[in-house]
Parts: C-alpha cells; sequence; structure tokens
C-alpha cells in the first residue's frame, strides 16, 4: 500500500509556478474576506448602529472598520459610497487572483497528466515479454487511458482543491475569531464532528474505484476481442454469445458505477445539512451573545459572522467532493502504480559493451528457459556458423519460437549461456545486439500507418530510394505501385487493407532495408497460399542471402537446404543434422517428412 503513493514524488511542480500559485490563491481568499468586512460597516450605517458596545480592536481590519467609521460619522453618504466602492474593488480582485491562479495550475496540471502517460508508454516499452503473457491488451489500454484520466480528474483536482479550499475557510476562519472568539471555539469543535462524518461515507470510494476499472478493463479486452475476431465471429452465428457477455460486463460495470457515483455524490448534499445544522447552533449561540447587550458581540457582527459562515460552507463541500475524489482516485493511482513498479528484468549490464559487428557465431551453451515453475527448454547446445543457417523443427510447444526470442533477449534464460562472437550477449548492450538481427514472424506485424514507414520501422532516416530497393529484394514493389498512392498508402490497422502475402512481403522489405548479419524466420511462410507462399520464399531465399539464419518452420520443404536441422521436442534436442543424414537416421524427423509427404 505504502508503494502506491510512491507515484506522487515522480510529480515535479516548479517551486516558483507553486509559490506564484499560493501567493494569488492567498490574496483571493484575503480579498474575499475584505468584501465579506464591508458588510458590518454597511449595516451599521443602515441601521445607525454607532457600535459603541462593540469592543475595541487594534489590528488591521479592526483599524480599516474603524477609519470607515469615522467616515460614516462625518457623512453617511459619502461612507456608503466608500463601502461599496470598497466591495467592487475587493470583488475584482478576487476574481482577478482566483482567475491568474488557475491560470498558473493548468498547465502544471496539464503537464503532469501528459507525463503520467509518457512514464508508462515509455515503461510498457521497456517490460520484459514475459509481463504481456499474463496481461490482457484492454486492461492495459484502460489503465493508460482511463486511470491516467481519472488521476486528474480525481488526484490531481483533487490535490488544487486540498491547497485552494483550506486557505479560503483558514481565511474565512481567521475572520470570524476576529469576530468572536467564543463563537469560533465552539464552531471548531463542531467541524472535526462533521469532518468525521463525511470521511465514513467516502471511505470505500477507492475500493469500488479499484472494482470498477477492473471491470472496465474487462470490457476493453472484450471490445478488443470482438473487433480483432469479428470475421470469426459472424461465420460462427456467435453475435448473441459475445452480445450476452457484453451485456453481463456492462451490467457489472455500471452497477457499481452507479454506486460509487451515489457514494461520491452524497458528500456533498451530507455537507451541506451539516453546515445548516452547524449554522443553526450558531445562530442561537450568536443570537444569544447579542441580545444579552454584552460587549461580546454587536449585530452587524453576528450578521457578517452568519454571512462569513454560510461563504465558508461553499469551500467546505468542495473540500468534502475533493476527499472523496482524492479516495477514489487513489485506486486508478494503485492501478498506473502496479504497471510502473512491475521490475525491469532485463537490462543491459553496467558497463555492457557494444556489439558493433557479427564476425563468427552464436552459440546455445547449456541453455535452460522457463517461468512460472513451467520448463520451456532444456539444456540446449548448438553452434550457428556465420554464413550458416540452422533450422529448427518438431511439434507446436516444442520451444522452437522460444529458442528464437532468446537471441535478440526478449527473455532472459535460466541457465547456461548464450554467446555472440565467444562473448555472453548479456555482456551486450541490448541495443547494439537487436541492430545485428532482424526478425520475420510467422504472423505480420504491421502498423497503422504508410507502407513505407511500415518498412523503415526503426530506420526512419532512410530514403525512398533505399526502401524502394529493399521493397523490389522483397516481391512487394509490384504491388505497391500498383496502390493508388504507392508507398504513401495507409495499410490500416494491422495492415488489414492488404492480403496476407503482401503483409509478409511488407515485413520481409522491413528486413531487407534493415540489413542485418543476422536472420531469424520464424515461419515466415506456414499461413499462405501457394502462390503468396512462392513469393514470399523467394523474397526469403534473397534475404537470407550471404546472412546468418536462424529458420523456424512447420512446412518442412522451406528447409531441405539447411546446413543443419535440429529438432526439438519438449524442450530438449532429439535428433540434429542436415535432411539427408536425417532422413537416414529414420527417426522422428522422418515421420514428420513422411506427414507432409515430402519426397
Amino acid at each position: 500500500m505504502k508503494n502506491s503513493y510512491s507515484i506522487f514524488s515522480h510529480i515535479k511542480i516548479p517551486k516558483d509556478k507553486l509559490a506564484l500559485y499560493l501567493l494569488f490563491t492567498l490574496l483571493s481568499s484575503l480579498f474575499s474576506i475584505v468584501s465579506i468586512g464591508m458588510l458590518a460597516p454597511f449595516l451599521s450605517l443602515i441601521f445607525n448602529q454607532e457600535n459603541a458596545s462593540a469592543p475595541l480592536q487594534t489590528n488591521a481590519i479592526g483599524g480599516l472598520k474603524t477609519y470607515l467609521q469615522d467616515i460614516i460619522q462625518k457623512d453617511r453618504l459619502t461612507g456608503l459610497s466608500v463601502i461599496c466602492l470598497a466591495m467592487v474593488v475587493s470583488t475584482f480582485f478576487r476574481n482577478l487572483f482566483l482567475y491568474i491562479s488557475n491560470y498558473i495550475s493548468t498547465p502544471v496540471r496539464n503537464d503532469i497528466l501528459s507525463s503520467f502517460r509518457l512514464r508508462l508508454y515509455n515503461k510498457v516499452l521497456r517490460l520484459p515479454m514475459s509481463f504481456y503473457s499474463e496481461q490482457r491488451k484492454g486492461d492495459m489500454i484502460s489503465r493508460m487511458n482511463g486511470d491516467v484520466f481519472e488521476v486528474q480528474a480525481s488526484i490531481i483536482m483533487g490535490m488544487e482543491g486540498l491547497i485552494k479550499d483550506p486557505l479560503t475557510i483558514l481565511g474565512f476562519l481567521g475572520y470570524m475569531i476576529f469576530l468572536s472568539p467564543k463563537l469560533s471555539l465552539l464552531l471548531l469543535i463542531l467541524l472535526p464532528i462533521t469532518a468525521f462524518i463525511i470521511g465514513r461515507v467516502s471511505k470505500r470510494l477507492k475500493k469500488q474505484s479499484n472494482e470498477f476499472w477492473d471491470i472496465n478493463g474487462g470490457v476493453i479486452s472484450h471490445l478488443e476481442e470482438t473487433l480483432g475476431g469479428i470475421k470469426v465471429i459472424k461465420v460462427f452465428n456467435a453475435e448473441q454469445p459475445m452480445m450476452d457477455k457484453f451485456l453481463a460486463l456492462n451490467k457489472k460495470l455500471f452497477g457499481v458505477l452507479n454506486k460509487m457515483t451515489i457514494r461520491r455524490d452524497l458528500a456533498s448534499p451530507l455537507t451541506e445539512v451539516l453546515g445548516v445544522i452547524v449554522l443553526s447552533i450558531i445562530l442561537y449561540v450568536g443570537g444569544r451573545l447579542a441580545l444579552n447587550d454584552s460587549r461580546d458581540l454587536a449585530g452587524s457582527d453576528l450578521i457578517s459572522y452568519i454571512i462569513s459562515f454560510a461563504m465558508l460552507l461553499n469551500p467546505a463541500k468542495n473540500l468534502a467532493n475533493s476527499l472523496s475524489n482524492v479516495r477514489k482516485g487513489m485506486g486508478a493511482v494503485e492501478r498506473i502504480e502496479a504497471i510502473l513498479q512491475t521490475p525491469e528484468t532485463i537490462q543491459n549490464k553496467p558497463g555492457a559493451a557494444e556489439l558493433t559487428a557479427f564476425t563468427n557465431s552464436i552459440e546455445f551453451r547449456n541453455v535452460s528457459f522457463g517461468y512460472n515453475d513451467t520448463v520451456i527448454l532444456k539444456n540446449i547446445s548448438f553452434t550457428i556458423e556465420k554464413g550458416k543457417t540452422v533450422a529448427l523443427v518438431g511439434s507446436s510447444g516444442a520451444g522452437k519460437s522460444t529458442v528464437a526470442d532468446l537471441i535478440p533477449r526478449l527473455h532472459d534464460i535460466s541457465s547456461g549461456q548464450i554467446l555472440i562472437d565467444g562473448i555472453d550477449i548479456r555482456d551486450y548492450t541490448m541495443e547494439s545486439l537487436r541492430r545485428q538481427m532482424s526478425v520475420v514472424t510467422q504472423e505480420p506485424i504491421l502498423f497503422n500507418d504508410s507502407i513505407a514507414n511500415n518498412i523503415a520501422l526503426g530506420n526512419l532516416e532512410a530514403s525512398r530510394e533505399a526502401v524502394t530497393d529493399a521493397a523490389r529484394i522483397a516481391n512487394a514493389h509490384n504491388f505497391i505501385v500498383a496502390k493508388e498512392e504507392g508507398y504513401d498508402t495507409n495499410i490500416g490497422d494491422r495492415g488489414v487493407k492488404l492480403s496476407g502475402g503482401e503483409r509478409q512481403r511488407v515485413t520481409i522489405a522491413r528486413a531487407v532495408l534493415q540489413n542485418p548479419p543476422i536472420l531469424i524466420l520464424d515461419e515466415a511462410t506456414s499461413s499462405l497460399d501457394t502462390e503468396s507462399e512462392r513469393l514470399v520464399q523467394d523474397a526469403v531465399n534473397h534475404l537470407m542471402k550471404d546472412r546468418t539464419s536462424l529458420v523456424i518452420a512447420h512446412r518442412l520443404s522451406t528447409i531441405r537446404s539447411a546446413d543443419e536441422i535440429i529438432v526439438l521436442q519438449k524442450g530438449e534436442i532429439i535428433e540434429r543434422g542436415n535432411h539427408e543424414t536425417l532422413m537416414e537416421k529414420g527417426a522422428f524427423y522422418k515421420t514428420l517428412v513422411a506427414l507432409q509427404e515430402i519426397k
């Protein structure tokens, strides 16, 4: 729970702006008091009171009152003009300083919101792949969007209220103490009691807020899955089951929202009711003090006191709302903090070296890997010499893709070593390590941008000529120039405007442009039709030329020419050799070949 508040340690508010904000907020509160303070002389003037029974005051406010009473005694109309003018001027300055304080705080508030989102996005980019295997995308989006806005609406705005409203309350309390210390002592006893009652009402808001945002993450995840699988939903007539699931989530979401809103909205009317009760007590006690003909409290001062208390109610209500909002927003803070506090298990070692060139080999030496007590790879050892092609084959779940993910350090191994040119890859910086390789995956990963920008991903300074050359090598140039906008064609979300073969050739062009010495192909042609596979395989062959390649393939026809084929089963190497050697051995590999009817 303590860690949930560490997020505020990262909020950087310039001290000069904070000082100015406090100054102008204080000035606004002071001029509010001045405008109310003009009521007592006004009432004295109207009711022709000399205020003789009131105790003499020697402070600044008492001096101002004495000055005004002297004017009234000399010329009542002049005194009335001075009082009215003073009220207008004080109100003008109150609102001017209030505007200036908001003018100062608004960019700071928005900057905090922006910095939260930037920190979250930066953290998302740096978290290990294992984190995403346990998270829903919708929940992550909910945290980065909804929770950040909740922090702004509840925490940041609430914190601003917790600065501004207490200053206003303290200012009016100070003036009320000046008017009547006895009444104010009674008030200071009553106010903590009302604050305790309001605090009890808002106590559950944080828990309900956590529940709301958790369910909201589920709603977004369901929506994202629906949009991603809309074709399958329609084909299998699954509209109604999906709708029923969404209705259940939606009903649950708004049930929690209603409870949370009702409890939050109770704070303001409850504050007002309790305020009226306190006001009635003040009226009774203050009326007795004014009627007993003592010098404790003049009638005009009693009315000023009551009006000051009424003016205090609004900032008190706002303060109660701010406290409720802060409680509610702490749920969002904890959800954001859960991401920000997630350890970055894959980092550069202090003093890590730059891998400037790949010259010799990639070696897996007794490598094991697993997570959450699940063993994925067991004591794997093999070497890929520079310029050679090594293929990984085996049943689904054998660990082939995991082997490929370990080379660019998408995961860190549990034991053993992966060496490039005889040096452990953990002794290199991740950036320089990944510059030496490109990956082409089974599912093309494209972004909602132009074809040219997708090819130039990570290398946006590449010239259009270089992009075009890469597309030609990947057999993509012809279909690209056939598009109405050519290389500037937007391909839509995940490349939805392109066919499967076109998408894959764009990713191959991306790898060509990177021009890496090491190439990782993860089943790059397994999901394509025959014609597309031929075009993509031709592009892959161009890409692999003169490069060191690790190839994962289900279609064994694509890796017959590999220098070495490694057969994995349940995370272990069970066979290795070239195609002819493994066929002669007549074991598991030959069975796989027979199943695919390769002659």
